[in-house]
């Protein structure tokens, strides 16, 4: 006979909340395992971003990494951990790997017989070998709109007149691409960027004078994110970073971000609230900077428009301080 007494359906309905309640116990740290990040001691994944083709027929392999710390920047010298194949092992690639996602750091030209022929990215840290493989398949190619979207300038699909009309900014060092310097001598990095604009800033009514006011926030910071890609802001900068080198590189004034830092005061297009520094008039960047030990260093300085990029670097011999 059928029991259906209050105290059986009591019985029924508890059993069946300590099973979804175990059952949510159990996924719980697999979960949290997931959402997990770690300032130190992740490895570095290489990425293969795509390719474009030069106007003499030859080909650009681009490509980019994910370090997955936030705080730890690993050096990886060039050789067995860190290598091509193949052909040369060393292809420009950086050595000195900033925090989390790094999107089309570095170029690696290749002849226009390359075929259906594979380059191979080789890096080995925190214990892990990843590998990234380039080729000339035609879902990877990538154009201007492409590099914008995916570095969150634009929405995926999504264009206007002037982002198809952007053209990347030039970035021009002044003096020597290869340098002397010594330990703790302040040295001055002067650039000058050459830029066609776009994306336009509406400059046609007069900015009021806020230089007393209180700070305020425009409808654009105060809007609440409206996809789950990564977003950036547009504007004008020029950054420098190291590339290769290891050791402490400071920089005066401090340097926005190249990497994306998607966290609110991170000094990074990536994160909320952030907004361009002033252009300079007369389009020169000036930069001091300054090394803490001996050793070869190449700096990279990205002009960067918020859609698309130019690069320039230069290579420091510091010398010990005699």
């Amino acid at each position: 006979m059928k029991n259906n007494s209050p105290r059986s359906l009591g019985i029924s309905a508890l059993s069946l909340i300590l099973i979804a309640s175990a059952s949510l116990i159990a996924q719980t740290p697999s979960r949290a395992k997931a959402q997990e990040s770690y300032s130190k001691g992740q490895n570095i994944s290489p990425a293969y971003e795509g390719w474009e083709q030069n106007p003499d027929g030859s080909f650009n392999f681009l490509f980019g990494y994910i370090n997955r710390n936030w705080l730890e920047e690993p050096d990886i010298p060039v050789g067995v951990d860190n290598s091509f194949s193949p052909g040369s092992e060393d292809q420009g690639q950086p050595t000195h790997f900033l925090p989390r996602r790094n999107r089309f750091v570095f170029k690696v030209r290749v002849p226009e017989d390359w075929g259906d022929k594979e380059l191979v990215w080789t890096l080995t840290s925190a214990g892990k070998t990843e590998k990234a493989y380039a080729s000339l398949r035609l879902d990877y190619v990538v154009d201007n709109m492409i590099i914008a979207s995916e570095t969150g300038a634009l929405n995926a699909g999504f264009s206007t007149p002037a982002s198809r009309a952007n053209t990347p900014p030039v970035v021009m060092i002044q003096g020597d691409s290869v340098r002397s310097a010594t330990v703790g001598q302040r040295v001055m990095l002067v650039a000058t960027v050459d830029d066609d604009g776009l994306p336009r800033v509406n400059r046609s009514t007069p900015e009021p004078d806020t230089s007393s006011a209180p700070p305020t926030l425009s409808a654009q910071q105060l809007r609440p994110p409206s996809r789950i890609t990564v977003a950036k802001v547009n504007g004008l900068h020029l950054s420098w970073f190291v590339f290769r080198g290891e050791g402490e590189v400071m920089f005066d004034p401090f340097q926005v971000k190249v990497w994306e830092d998607s966290r609110t005061g991170g000094n990074s297009p990536w994160s909320p609230l952030w907004s361009p520094p002033p252009v300079p008039e007369d389009m020169r960047w000036e930069v001091g900077v300054t090394f803490d030990r001996p050793g070869t260093y190449v700096l990279r300085g990205r002009a960067d428009d918020g859609g698309l990029y130019g690069d320039t670097q230069v290579r420091f011999i510091v010398a010990p301080i005699s």
